[in-house]
């Protein structure tokens, strides 16, 4: 574990490879799983607050689920996640392209300049979750069947977890954090 201000960062990060590769996986993390993305409590306002830009990019079932459970829910676990469309379903924010790729209605209103926020962080981040806990967080990477594809391609072109996650760890973290993961991961690398 590498220690930078009040996070632990599994080394996981720094020498396992990861590139999505969407045409493989189709999105299979926005569809896959028992609950939604997980949220964190200020981003609760957000969604709510910018539901009404991201509706004309959902799909009905989306729409509906949104309509009866809201945008977010509390899991079995007692965390908020995004509203499936139903159990075991995709995220009711998932619209599919003519590839049948499933992607993010947040995130397209967000490309299309209809909203400032671009995507939970959960989603971000992935394949790199954050467990909180009282004085730091644990920031690990989760290995999951449907990347296979993914670690495949990140090996291929040689790109870390760490760099394949620049933007979303500079977003969760800030640039000089982000900078000490830098000089933490050539350390690393040398051993």
């Amino acid at each position: 574990m590498i220690a930078i201000n009040k996070t632990l960062i599994s080394e996981d990060l720094l020498d396992k490879k990861f590139v999505c590769d969407l045409n493989a996986c189709k999105g299979a993390c926005c569809v896959a799983g028992d609950s939604g993305a997980p949220l964190e409590k200020e981003e609760l306002q957000i969604l709510e607050s910018i539901l009404d830009k991201v509706k004309p990019y959902m799909v009905k079932k989306g729409i509906k689920a949104i309509e009866k459970f809201g945008a977010y829910v509390i899991d079995g676990d007692g965390d908020y996640t995004t509203t499936l469309v139903s159990p075991g379903a995709e995220c009711a924010f998932v619209f599919f392209d003519d590839n049948k790729i499933a992607k993010c209605s947040i995130e397209q209103a967000y490309y299309d300049g209809k909203i400032t926020w671009k995507k939970p962080i959960s989603c971000h981040l992935y394949p790199v979750r954050i467990t909180k806990h009282k004085e730091y967080d644990a920031v690990n990477y989760d290995k999951w069947d449907i990347c296979k594809p993914a670690c495949e391609c990140g090996a291929k072109l040689d790109v870390p977890v760490y760099k394949f996650l620049k933007e979303p760890l500079i977003r969760k973290y800030g640039k000089d954090w982000f900078k000490q993961l830098e000089i933490s991961a050539k350390l690393f690398l040398k051993k």
